[in-house]
């Protein structure tokens, strides 16, 4: 794992340093937020992992990269969500892991001009697009994910900073989701920024409702808020409740109507599946087993997990895989909570296909059709590659000195901001 990770590394270093992702296949530069703007993606995201892998030499060249090039003056809208997650929770771990104060000044940098998203809605819900240079913001039409997933980067930085805005403004947002909970006590998924009123009935753990539900318990776990724990219980009650399926045996969450509970649709993300772990994690460890049991039974199946598939066919909707990394997630969160050795194996196999299906000439690649034979390849490679599946992988099965394995955590990017042993 460490070998295959590092010789990715390194192409990635000779081809394409400071380019947001490289493109496997060609070797070629790919932008993320911005055409004509990336900002080191993938610099980012790989340092914790290069760090946990004690490849210190290549973390010293990552840092040079980051402390003589980053800046986000950049005059250009970014997503404020996956800036939040990726490039200020990137540059955090980073600074967890190694004390560098120039990640800490470079991560509270990038949080301070997301800031005018938040501030500037008259709801607190964050509008979806900020301009790092100018501030402006845009786009109120939003989701529960985009609005509620600050809590875990931003009260970090509080607690370093001693600067409570950043938590104040994460937590107000994750409040009035909460206070939107219809009479069943499910989430809607789609909501305006400006006027705080749902764009939608449907709810779903998969996407864009999941890494919400998700932030509500790593805030209680981090930071000890108690009003978190209460929200995320609440919801997790009336999802197991209302929202749970039993199907073929194996135990489903389909997306329902947030205000009848009827079932909309059968089909089921592969980044639903980190719910599993969520699950585990937060004490319901019976149903969160069951659910990678389900998930286990998809990888079983096709080898690769689709983006899409439905349960009551099993036929993948969409079989496309960009290198989704949440099985491997919840995998790796339910053999911390139960030290069962069958969660390593699930992600042996799914680590040993990613390999046989996705390396490349210079780094490994998504898949366009797992069910084609063999599957075929894209010319891209998500940045949370660096961050995700390989450092779950390299937790599972390293025993890495660097981790602490009783006290730790991970974001929704697996960026490291607990456990980090230095």
């Amino acid at each position: 794992m460490r070998r295959e990770f590092l010789w990715a590394w390194r192409n990635y270093v000779e081809r394409a340093l400071g380019a947001d992702h490289i493109k496997p296949i060609s070797g070629g530069r790919e932008d993320f937020f911005v055409d004509g703007h990336s900002v080191g993606l993938s610099v980012i995201e790989a340092v914790d992992t290069l760090w946990l892998m004690e490849a210190d030499d290549e973390v010293d060249r990552a840092l040079r990269w980051i402390t003589e090039n980053l800046s986000f003056d950049v005059d250009a809208p970014f997503q404020v969500f996956e800036t939040n997650i990726r490039m200020v929770g990137g540059l955090a771990a980073a600074y967890h892991c190694t004390g560098e104060r120039r990640l800490l000044e470079l991560a509270v940098d990038c949080a301070d001009r997301l800031l005018p998203a938040f501030a500037e809605s008259p709801t607190g819900l964050p509008y979806r697009y900020v301009n790092l240079a100018t501030g402006q913001v845009s786009d109120p039409e939003t989701n529960i994910v985009e609005c509620g997933t600050y809590i875990a980067e931003f009260g970090q930085l509080s607690e370093w900073t001693g600067d409570g805005r950043y938590y104040d403004l994460a937590k107000r947002a994750m409040r009035r989701v909460f206070d939107g909970r219809t009479d069943l006590g499910l989430l809607p998924h789609d909501i305006n920024a400006e006027t705080g009123e749902w764009r939608n009935r449907q709810a779903t753990v998969g996407p864009p409702g999941d890494s919400y539900y998700e932030y509500l318990w790593d805030g209680y776990r981090l930071f000890g808020d108690d009003e978190l724990k209460q929200w995320y219980d609440t919801l997790t009650d009336a999802i197991l409740s209302t929202q749970a399926e039993r199907y073929a045996s194996n135990l489903w969450f389909p997306q329902v109507d947030a205000y009848t509970g009827e079932i909309l649709s059968r089909e089921q993300s592969v980044l639903a599946g980190f719910y599993a772990g969520l699950l585990a994690e937060s004490g319901n460890v019976e149903a969160g087993r069951a659910y990678h049991d389900s998930f286990n039974t998809v990888q079983n199946r096709f080898g690769v997990i689709p983006t899409f598939v439905d349960y009551e066919t099993m036929a993948a909707t969409y079989p496309n895989n960009a290198l989704r990394p949440e099985f491997a997630d919840s995998a790796l969160s339910l053999w911390l909570v139960t030290g069962d050795e069958v969660f390593r194996e699930r992600a042996r196999t799914h680590f040993e296909n990613m390999v046989a299906t996705s390396k490349t000439n210079y780094g490994f690649a998504s898949l366009s059709d797992v069910t084609a034979d063999p599957p075929t390849q894209q010319d891209s490679c998500p940045g949370y590659w660096w961050s995700e599946q390989m450092k779950y992988y390299w937790l599972l099965f390293s025993d890495s000195p660097r981790f602490d394995y009783r006290d730790n955590y991970l974001t929704t990017e697996a960026n490291l901001l607990r456990g980090a042993k230095r």
